[in-house]
């Protein structure tokens, strides 16, 4: 749920993929030569630097870390090191660090300012499994939209949100994040939560924010329901039963996917070749980024 460090895909480097799911939103051919400009004067630890993500660790409107951990972490921001940030929210403080991004940098690339945004902001709504047994996906996708809404006004453009694990073990405590246990209701409110939190994917609305499709995958499938534990699923089940919402979110074109803490059937999904590469962005086509959950790569 928390995070984060950028995994394999940094924001810019896979706008460049060449495969684009049909109904996600078509790559501009305008900003694509700025990114191609923009990469070419980059330096391999400022590519590396766009992949890692800090919580927020100082008060930004007030004076410079100075000594310690915190003054190194506010140095890389300044050379460019860090590429989003998470846990800063605010006009004043969002404003504050990106002027840092934007203005002493060499490259002044701004930053991604995420947060988890789950069933509310300021205006708190029910459980997203509480929503989920209303079946009104109307009411549901307006919930995200006002959600992104205020996020956005308070300086944040990107949520990790929605959940859409499908789990049927009551054990496991983050079930109230999810839709519940059928995955074509799940598919379904998957698709109107990023409706509600992305709009039509051209972000022409400044009110809207890029949404998080997680946990990838079979997060809802852990033994006995014990947090950061195993999965062992078959075939039928990963396609069936886990993959559908996954799905139905790339199909409505969101923007990042988050993989899980779980191993499945033995391999950490932080380095699931076949369902990070193989399915996500050569089966379905995703052209967005993948990030890692809170500290998941080391843990």
């Amino acid at each position: 749920m928390k995070i984060r460090q950028l995994l394999l895909f940094s924001t810019m480097s896979t706008l460049t993929l060449s495969a684009v799911n049909a109904q996600q939103a078509p790559l501009n051919p305008e900003t694509e030569k700025k990114i191609d400009l923009l990469m070419s004067k980059m330096t391999l630890e400022e590519k590396v630097g766009q992949m890692n993500q800090y919580n927020g660790f100082w008060d930004v409107t007030g004076p410079a870390p100075v000594g310690g951990d915190a003054q190194n972490k506010y140095n890389n921001i300044k050379k460019g090191l860090v590429g989003s940030m998470l846990n800063v929210r605010g006009v004043k403080e969002v404003r504050s660090v990106q002027k840092i991004a934007v203005e002493q940098t060499r490259l002044g690339i701004p930053l991604i300012i995420g947060f988890d945004v789950i069933h509310g902001y300021k205006t708190i709504a029910p459980i997203p499994l509480a929503e989920a047994a209303s079946w009104d996906l109307t009411a549901i996708e307006k919930s995200a939209e006002v959600a992104a809404a205020e996020a956005a006004a308070s300086g944040i453009n990107w949520t990790f949100a929605p959940m859409m694990d499908i789990s049927r073990d009551a054990r496991w405590g983050r079930s109230m994040e999810g839709a519940g246990e059928d995955p074509y209701l799940g598919a379904r409110i998957a698709a109107v939560r990023v409706r509600g939190f992305q709009g039509d994917n051209t972000f022409s609305s400044p009110l809207r924010i890029a949404a998080t499709a997680k946990h990838y995958a079979a997060y809802g499938f852990i033994e006995s329901g014990l947090e950061y534990n195993a999965a062992q699923i078959d075939t039928n089940t990963l396609y069936n039963q886990v993959l559908p919402p996954f799905k139905a979110a790339v199909d409505q074109g969101i923007r990042s996917v988050m993989n899980s803490f779980n191993t499945i059937n033995g391999v950490p999904a932080t380095a699931d070749r076949y369902l990070l590469r193989d399915v996500l962005k050569e089966k379905w086509g995703f052209n967005g980024f993948v990030v890692s959950d809170w500290a998941s790569i080391r843990e």
